[in-house]
């Protein structure tokens, strides 16, 4: 066996030290190299203290020295978007889902470097593949994906009358209203909340059969199926706590930890957090599956964080080297299962991890990748879509009509006209 091989062959084993696996790995930075990071801010302070660490490991093995820049999630694609045109700024971020679509061909082939990472990792979730490819190369990778699921109290459940989380929608719309009964309301974000109010809303549309366009990219959303999602959701809405049309991606959080909502949708931050603040809680908290609807299957969005180089990046193989090394089998294991659940795989190869056998209320949180839509369903993933999203057409359609802005059948027409002008643009 060659020296090369041997080193391989070793480090995919783990039996090598950092400096050692970081010269095993297939791309070696230039001479003199330096990086810039941009990164949403933390949502799990035991992720952002494993990934620092794995940055660090980094810098030690490599001489690369990593500057990492830790902004609001919203703040994300405005800044890399500022960068993109001027060419000038972070070379590497981890960004919000659909960055890399927006920022297609301003962005370096990473075509290589997912081929490498896949193999190693068992191959990547059909839901990770659609995110990061655009015309067959890919545009942005995403180790992990934030499941978002329906989280509650368990005494309150079993007061309202339930023995187990209802698996259907009707069960669900009986449990809200029980729960608003007995004075222990439901709360979820009919609003632009970009991660907890765009799981909601995709959820109820796509439950009932709706989809904002078809299998070819044709606006289809104003819809016999829509119309019933529409109303479903004005029923469900009714028993919620009031506000939600308010609230941000913290809103629920906070609501939940304090008593004035026991169920909503969350990653798992909520737990996370009664867990490390040592809260009474956490033993009252559970997740669930999101319940099926009348299409009879899971229709579920969770949460993509793709990892992108810049094209104008003056050390690509540098970059590319920093996220082989964050991919690689023991620092990819770490911030796994740091996260406690937070992110989830998007690798086959780490379904059997430690972290969804060593508490049972996280292990739900496994199967996120393999049973969630990208936000685009059932057309492609593209500009249009990545627009539609951050125009809200979807969450406010929803909005609109629970708050008695509009009809049903309003609220569906003017998200159809909303949708026609961006894809027919």
């Amino acid at each position: 066996m060659t020296g090369r091989r041997h080193l391989l062959a070793a480090a995919a084993a783990g039996a090598l030290s950092p400096q050692a696996r970081a010269q095993a790995l297939p791309f070696q930075p230039e001479r003199g190299a330096s990086l810039r990071l941009l990164r949403w801010g933390k949502f799990l302070d035991a992720e952002e203290r494993a990934t620092t660490e794995n940055i660090r490991a980094f810098t030690e093995a490599t001489g690369v020295e990593v500057r990492v820049d830790s902004v609001w999630q919203d703040d994300v694609h405005p800044q890399l978007s500022v960068a993109a045109s001027i060419g000038s700024g972070p070379d590497v971020a981890w960004t919000l889902q659909m960055t890399p679509q927006l920022l297609a061909d301003k962005l370096l082939d990473l075509s290589d470097l997912a081929a490498q990472v896949g193999q190693a990792g068992g191959g990547w979730y059909r839901l990770v593949e659609q995110y990061g490819m655009r015309d067959g190369r890919w545009i942005g990778l995403s180790p992990f994906v934030v499941g978002v699921l329906p989280v509650y109290r368990i005494s309150t459940l079993r007061e309202a009358g339930f023995e187990r989380f209802p698996a259907d929608t009707d069960g669900f719309l009986r449990l809200v209203r029980e729960m608003k009964r007995i004075g222990k309301p439901a709360g979820f974000a009919l609003s632009r909340a970009p991660n907890d109010g765009n799981s909601f809303a995709h959820w109820l549309l796509w439950s009932h059969g709706g989809k904002l366009v078809d299998e070819r990219n044709r606006v289809a959303i104003n819809s016999p199926e829509t119309i019933r999602a529409i109303e479903y959701a004005r029923e469900v809405a009714q028993h919620f706590i009031p506000g939600t049309q308010g609230w941000n991606d913290a809103s629920n959080n906070g609501s939940f930890l304090n008593g004035q909502v026991h169920l909503t949708n969350n990653a798992v931050s909520i737990y996370g957090k009664a867990l490390a603040d040592r809260m009474e809680v956490a033993a009252d908290i559970d997740h669930a599956l999101w319940p099926v609807g009348p299409v009879g299957q899971p229709a579920e969005l969770h949460i993509v964080f793709p990892f992108v180089v810049m094209r104008y990046t003056r050390y690509p193989n540098a970059a590319k080297a920093l996220l082989a090394f964050l991919m690689d089998p023991p620092r990819y294991r770490r911030v796994l299962e740091a996260s406690v659940g937070y992110l989830s795989q998007g690798l086959r190869a780490y379904d059997d991890s430690p972290v969804w056998t060593r508490d049972p209320k996280v292990r739900l949180f496994r199967d996120v990748a393999a049973r969630g839509r990208p936000i685009s369903w059932a057309g492609t993933l593209g500009p249009e879509a990545s627009a539609a999203l951050a125009d809200s057409v979807v969450a406010d359609m929803f909005a609109e009509a629970v708050g008695g802005q509009a009809t049903a059948r309003e609220a569906a027409a003017r998200a159809e006209r909303r949708a026609q002008r961006i894809y027919r643009g």
